[in-house]
């Protein structure tokens, strides 16, 4: 995947978070993947979405029992 590509899809998910809250567990798990395409890459991960899944992270574990 290039990195045009990866851009391309942050930038539809990120509009995607804007407009429908009530899909943010398939956001989550969207931008997961995201991440570690860019990862996989070697594509540096910018630190305002590093953020963002660190939040995201502790969001929907807090929901896990456990």
């Amino acid at each position: 995947m290039e990195r045009e590509d990866l851009e391309a899809e942050l930038s539809i998910l990120l509009t995607e978070m804007e407009g429908e809250p009530e899909d943010a567990h398939e956001i989550y798990l969207r931008l997961k993947q995201l991440i570690g395409n860019m990862r996989a890459f070697g594509l540096a991960v910018p630190e305002d979405l590093e953020r963002l899944e660190r939040e995201m992270d502790a969001e929907f574990s807090a929901g896990k029992p456990g």
